[in-house]
């Protein structure tokens, strides 16, 4: 096992346990982003939105899966709700996300 495949394999063995525990993807691009493609089901809040509607992320009770473009934007949200005591973690860009699916 090479080294890429480790750290790309544990990140998708990760989103899957995640989405076995019952995760909620949550979308940060974006409206435009999102109009032009998305994951069916997920939650939409645009990163610049995601301060002021993280109570609403806290409501759902669930783990999250957070995604952008690249996994940049996706990377800053899940710090972001673990500061705020939600598990979440970076699913990466939103197609190779949903190729995990």
């Amino acid at each position: 096992m090479g080294f890429f495949d480790f750290i790309f394999g544990t990140k998708k063995r990760q989103v899957k346990e995640f989405i076995a525990n019952g995760a909620v993807i949550l979308d940060v691009r974006s409206q435009r982003e999102w109009d032009a493609g998305h994951i069916e089901n997920a939650l939409h809040i645009p990163i610049d939105e995601l301060n002021d509607r993280v109570d609403e992320v806290k409501q759902l009770n669930k783990p999250v899966i957070a995604c952008c473009a690249s996994g940049v934007r996706s990377a800053k949200a899940a710090k972001f709700l673990k500061l705020n005591n939600i598990e979440a973690t970076n699913g990466g860009g939103w197609v190779s996300l949903r190729n995990k699916l």
